[in-house]
């Protein structure tokens, strides 16, 4: 393969287009990295309702108009569109798939707004986004070295390439990557959606593309990709050793352990860095620390809070569910509000644990205060007014918020699985190595242990508290660092 690589980046969403999961920030940030960097990438998304024309500049391909496939024994037209992904030191080319009748005259992503039921037509829909993939490369007579492709509905696309396409001689060097951001969706269809594919029959099993008897789209990519990999390395350890993890395709990833890598997701120093960030009262530095407390002292007020400079606030900022160690965080509640500290949380979810925070906040004014949905602003607030930060996940592929409290100079406490036990590293009083705290056991006495040991380092030594805070500050959590792993590892696909 050569030094600098054409890669076809194959993903459902992308920011600024369209976000609903990770994934999307990701789909921005890697390719321009990439491209930054020399490599020639290329992007291609549905073009869903949601997304403006005019704003994004979307304009007509003319070679790339009308373009007929088979789906389901019916003839399907649309059209491959065209515009950039704007960056301050790169353009990005995208590609977007457009068809009014599956993604153009419907606003939301993958279910209906009002019933909240996938659409019935997801099958046909991610169908028709992989051979569009194929048909995008071969109108335009461009061969990416490598195809990288992001999550359930991308799975077909290295399906597609070692069976109907393997005898395509534009094809014969390319080779595929899928990337796994969030296993628990998977594109499970009846066994009936298999014959909209047009994959071959041997397919149809449960050594093939079938999983429980649905056809499983991400099950297919685990299959046939080149190469696999996740967003952190301890995760992509956890998804080939324990049930919890794999939500069920532990057995595959197992198969494919070899060619399984784990590659940890970078922040965007653009929009996450306290020197910079336009949404807190106050910047701040490493070397302008102080400045912190201004921001605490906003916390403070939006919270409702009287201010103290000596009482530590502790945030949160979080999907209200089990995989985020919401159970967890709610049986060790009342033992954390025995203690000398403050908590603000942010956060939307499952009904039973909104109303539990909602509840707590009316029994303990003054110590807990939360904001149920989510705000980007008070996010950028809680991280820089924040003393230390709260994650106790139960699983976590790669996790973004222990990022930026590192660089916010707020102090991770968290559980120690996944992308957490790959970024923070427990802080060790007699060596002064580590970067927070982490807890390995998921149990209340291990959480609240690790609480009493950051409130313990802050309430005692605020010098050697401070030294912890620039550690953090100092880390270099960027991009640029995980787009280099990325390109050793689409290096390794020609080994």
């Amino acid at each position: 393969m050569p030094s600098k690589f054409k890669i076809l980046f194959v993903t459902p969403e992308a920011v600024p287009f369209v976000k609903t999961g990770g994934v999307a920030d990701v789909s921005s940030a890697l390719p321009q990295r990439l491209q930054e960097m020399g490599h020639d990438v290329r992007i291609i998304l549905p073009k869903y309702g949601a997304i403006d024309e005019r704003k994004f500049k979307i304009h007509e391909v003319v070679r790339l108009k009308d373009i007929p496939v088979n789906i389901a024994g019916k003839e399907v037209v649309f059209s491959l569109r065209s515009s950039f992904l704007v960056g301050p030191k790169a353009r990005v080319q995208i590609y977007f798939l457009d068809n009014p009748e599956y993604f153009g005259n419907r606003h939301s992503l993958y279910a209906d707004p009002i019933t909240g039921e996938d659409f019935p037509d997801n099958d046909e829909r991610f169908i028709l986004f992989t051979k569009a993939v194929f048909e995008l490369m071969l109108k335009l007579g461009w061969t990416p070295d490598v195809i990288h492709c992001n999550d359930w509905q991308s799975g077909l696309v290295p399906v597609y390439m070692k069976t109907i396409y393997k005898d395509e001689p534009q094809f014969s060097s390319t080779k595929t990557l899928l990337t796994i951001h969030n296993i628990f969706q998977q594109g499970e269809f009846p066994l009936s959606s298999f014959e909209k594919t047009d994959l071959p029959d041997e397919l149809a099993t449960e050594k093939g593309l079938l999983h429980n008897k649905k056809i499983n789209f991400l099950k297919g990519g685990i299959l046939f990709a080149d190469k696999i990999n996740t967003v952190s390395e301890t995760y992509a350890k956890e998804l080939t050793t324990a049930k919890i993890y794999s939500a069920g395709l532990q057995k595959y990833l197992k198969k494919r352990s070899k060619d399984l890598f784990g590659i940890i997701n970078g922040i965007d120093r653009l929009i996450w860095d306290p020197e910079k960030d336009t949404k807190i009262p106050q910047k701040y530095s490493v070397k302008k620390l102080d400045n912190k407390k201004v921001n605490k002292k906003a916390l403070s007020e939006n919270f409702g809070f009287e201010y103290e400079e000596d009482v530590p606030i502790i945030g949160v900022i979080s999907r209200l569910t089990d995989e985020k160690g919401m159970d967890l965080l709610q049986k060790a509640f009342n033992q954390l509000m025995k203690l000398k500290i403050k908590m603000v949380l942010l956060g939307a979810g499952d009904k039973k644990y909104t109303k539990f925070f909602s509840e707590m906040a009316t029994k303990y004014p003054g110590k807990f205060s939360c904001f149920i949905g989510f705000d980007e602003d008070l996010a950028h607030l809680i991280e820089a007014g924040s003393d230390m930060f709260l994650m106790p996940s139960k699983i976590e592929p790669c996790g973004l918020n222990q990022l930026y409290s590192l660089k916010y100079g707020t102090v991770p406490i968290a559980h120690k699985t996944g992308g957490l036990a790959d970024t923070i590293i427990q802080f060790d009083e007699k060596t002064k190595a580590g970067n927070g705290f982490l807890f390995e056991k998921y149990t209340v006495t291990e959480l609240v242990g690790a609480v009493k040991k950051a409130l313990k380092l802050y309430n005692e030594n605020k010098e050697l508290w401070t030294e912890l805070m620039k550690t953090g500050m100092k880390g270099d959590y960027s991009w640029l660092n995980s787009a280099k792993k990325y390109v050793e590892l689409y290096k390794k696909l020609s080994d």
